[in-house]
């Protein structure tokens, strides 16, 4: 799966230019191989194909401990555990249709809005407070509604 907020909130604020991805997350859930090594090893295989796109691949099943969670039972639990409620959505190609997984919906996506989820509301919302003072979203995309407490 991979997300990319940035090319909707650029349509959102008719912006002709799009917002250079700064990296193409991809995440996968391995509960069996979690070294960060193999994750690298994702990358490079990646940058093979596309040379020029900024990878970032991440398993799921690793991932918990950077949140100080309990284990992730899926990469879909894994994105429930992603920051943001708009950036955490993904897409994955599956039998040639692509599948959405929103644990929050897109509604936030497509308004703009920006919310901690439940996780960062309740256990990490210093972090997710960083994150927006860190990232300048409302710099880039003034009409976003970025909710802090």
């Amino acid at each position: 799966m991979c997300r990319g907020h940035s090319q909707v909130w650029d349509v959102l604020h008719e912006k002709e230019d799009r917002t250079p991805i700064t990296d193409i997350d991809v995440i996968y859930f391995d509960k069996e191989k979690v070294a960060e090594k193999i994750e690298k090893h994702y990358e490079q295989e990646l940058k093979q194909i596309s040379p020029n796109e900024p990878w970032s691949v991440k398993n799921q099943a690793r991932m918990h401990v950077l949140n100080g969670s309990k284990p992730y039972k899926s990469a879909v639990d894994g994105i429930a555990h992603f920051p943001e409620i708009p950036t955490a959505i993904g897409v994955k190609l599956s039998n040639g249709l692509l599948e959405i997984a929103a644990p929050y919906g897109i509604r936030h996506l497509g308004a703009g809005i920006v919310e901690p989820t439940p996780f960062f509301l309740e256990n990490n919302y210093e972090i997710y407070r960083q994150r927006m003072h860190l990232k300048q979203w409302h710099l880039r995309w003034p009409k976003l509604e970025i909710n802090l407490q």
